[in-house]
Parts: C-alpha cells; sequence; structure tokens
C-alpha cells in the first residue's frame, strides 16, 4: 500500500476514488480537513481494510470501492481457467463483504461485478479481467449520474433562501461525485438558491465537523457547524426550513438506517414541524427487509467515543456501547429522494413503484 501526501492552503480539487496504472487511488478521509493523504490499494484485501478503517466511507463510495477491489483481485489473478478465475474473485469478494455490515451498496455492487463474472465464462482470462474493470468503472459513472439527477429532483423542494440542516457526511467523499444529500444542496447552490448549512458535528467520528464542512468550503456554501444536541434549538429558534440525510440502506416499508443521531435528528424534526428528506440512489433501497428491526447494524470500536484523536475524554474503564448507524422509522420521514424520483408515504407502494421503474 503506497502513500502519497498533499498540503494546500487555497481551494483544493480533490479526487476521492480513481483507478490508476499503480492500483486504486483513495482519498484517506481519517486525515481530513488538515492533510490529503492518498494511499493506492494493490489488492482487495487492503481495499477491505480501507473500508474497515474508514479510510473510505460514505455508502455510495464503498460500493464503488468493492467494485474496484475485485478489479484489482482481477487483475493479479494467475488463473488458468474460468472456474479458478471465479474462485479468486469469490475469496475476494468475500473479504470485501465483512468489512461493514450496514450499507447495501457494498453487496450490491459486489453481487453485480460477480453475476458480470458468471455471465462472461466463455471468454479467456484477460478478457475476463477486463469484464471486471468495465464493470467497476460503470458503477462509479452510474453513480455520478445518478447523484447530479437527484439533486434535480430535490430542486424544486429548496426555497429562494433556505435554512438547511445536514447530518453527517454525504458529498462527494461519500459518494465518489457529487453527493446525496450535500448533492442537492451543491446543486440548490449552483442554481442560485441562498442556502445556508447548519452541519452537525456528528458524533463520535466528526463527519460533519471535520468532512461537510471542509466540502462545503470547496463549494463557497455558507454554513455553521453546531453541535449534534443543537437541532432543536436552531428549529424553534432559527426557521429551519428543512432536513437532508443520507441512507446506508432503505427496506421496503420507508424505515432508514443512517449515521448514528439521524433518529434523534427526525424526532426534533417532526416535534416542530420541519420536513426531513432521506436522500440516496435506487441501490441503497433494500426491498428484501420488510421492516428496519432486520437491517444489521455495525458496533465499533470503544476508543472512537472514548477518545478525540490521540486525547481521552472518558474515565478508564467505562462501559461503552458505539453502534455506528441508527433506523429512523418511516413515519418520520417526509420523502425519499432518488435519482427516479420522489418517494412519499406509504413508502411500501412508491418505494416498490420506483424500484419497478
Amino acid at each position: 500500500m503506497e502513500l502519497a501526501n498533499h498540503r494546500e492552503n487555497s481551494v483544493i480539487k480533490y479526487t476521492v476514488i480513481e483507478w490508476t496504472e499503480a492500483g486504486l487511488r483513495l482519498l484517506d478521509q481519517r486525515k481530513l480537513p488538515d492533510e490529503m493523504v492518498y494511499i493506492t490499494c494493490q489488492e482487495a484485501g487492503e481495499v477491505a481494510a480501507a473500508i474497515q478503517e474508514m479510510v473510505i466511507r460514505g455508502a455510495p463510495a464503498i460500493g464503488i470501492a468493492a467494485g474496484y477491489g475485485l478489479a484489482l483481485a482481477a487483475a493479479r489473478s494467475q488463473a488458468g481457467s474460468f472456474l479458478a478465475f471465479l474462485e479468486e474473485i469469490n475469496v475476494a469478494a468475500a473479504m470485501l463483504r465483512v468489512s461493514r455490515p450496514t450499507a447495501v451498496n457494498l453487496f450490491w455492487a459486489i453481487e453485480r461485478v460477480v453475476r458480470r463474472v458468471n455471465t462472461s465464462a466463455n471468454l479467456p482470462i484477460d478478457a475476463l479481467k477486463r469484464v471486471v474493470l468495465e464493470e467497476a468503472h460503470a458503477i462509479a459513472a452510474e453513480n455520478a449520474q445518478m447523484n447530479r439527477q437527484m439533486g434535480l429532483n430535490a430542486l424544486p423542494l429548496i426555497p429562494p433562501e433556505a435554512n438547511i440542516i445536514h447530518h453527517c457526511n454525504t458529498g462527494p467523499l461519500a459518494t465518489g461525485e457529487h453527493g446525496t444529500a450535500l448533492g442537492v444542496i451543491i446543486t440548490a447552490h449552483q442554481h442560485g438558491r441562498k442556502v445556508h448549512v447548519y452541519v452537525d458535528e456528528t458524533r463520535p467520528r466528526l463527519q460533519g465537523a471535520r468532512l461537510t464542512a471542509w466540502e462545503l468550503q470547496q463549494y463557497g456554501i455558507p454554513h455553521t457547524v453546531v453541535v449534534d444536541g443543537a437541532s432543536g434549538y436552531l428549529m424553534s429558534k432559527l426557521g429551519i426550513d428543512l432536513c437532508l440525510v443520507g441512507c446506508d440502506r432503505v427496506v421496503a416499508n420507508g424505515d432508514t438506517a443512517n449515521k448514528i443521531g439521524t433518529y434523534n435528528l427526525a424526532l426534533v424534526a417532526q416535534a416542530h414541524g420541519v420536513p426531513l428528506y432521506v436522500v440516496g440512489p435506487t441501490r441503497s433501497i433494500d426491498l428484501s427487509i420488510l421492516s428496519g428491526e432486520k437491517i444489521p447494524i455495525e458496533e465499533r470500536p470503544p476508543d472512537e467515543i472514548t477518545t478525540i484523536g490521540s486525547y481521552r475524554i472518558t474515565p478508564g474503564g467505562v462501559d461503552i456501547f458505539n453502534p455506528a448507524f441508527d433506523v429512523t422509522p418511516a413515519r418520520y420521514i417526509t420523502g425519499i429522494i432518488t435519482e427516479r424520483g420522489i418517494a412519499y408515504p406509504p413508502f411500501k407502494e412508491t418505494l416498490a413503484k420506483i424500484i419497478a421503474g
């Protein structure tokens, strides 16, 4: 795994995921906003580790990285037969599947690539390697197009002047390009809407304070970072127009798994009559799960809560519970914005229609 380090004082042009001759180049999001550090993964196992360790994060970006992880496995293959090649791809897929359990995009991308390999059994090995890479490129390109379309679909929901609360990070860093919920804000800004974004810091990893604020700086969008618990005060005193959040998995009844703290925000928004919209591609919709109770929720290491950087903020020996996500019940969600349109309650019907096309 190779590292490259870059520091700049001006507006930064950044690429989150890039396929290169040397391997898969990832912007290490653990180092932001202070440093731009790039990691080049040369094996599928390194991509899995990068996902697990949150070098790369955000459901769509994880899916893209997984596709390219399989392309790395294909490129390194020494197989002499289709069955041997397929076995190597399956081994890499198994490593990638266990990297993070909640984001459905990860599993979707892996299954898509594996399915493409299975339908190409008649091809020679060199051609199979190209097929895997082509599929990974297609996943990334389609994702970017979906993100831009979601922004356009949501544009009528954004007033000419809007105060918006945003939770976690859903911009290019989380999606590879443009963004989902933050992409809606970027599109609104580009179309002349005067938006001001109140950025939840998003404990414990501070994706809002570190990443979303940094991205908003890149686009010149006015914003203010607030603690996660400030949403009620903001809604009661400042006049919030809407809340925008991303999603790691939306299930058949509209229940949505997203970064921990989203459920709290939804409850506060409901109490103040503020609409809350979930933004995500149809790839994040999982109709195979009927309700949010069945969504697997990742639990992460205690030190994410007990320390900030290298500084301990809790007494030693305390018990820690660190779920990375929570599930917002559909009854607290105003609408779900996708690249195919906006789903409104009853979600069980409207999401099925959107998926059906």
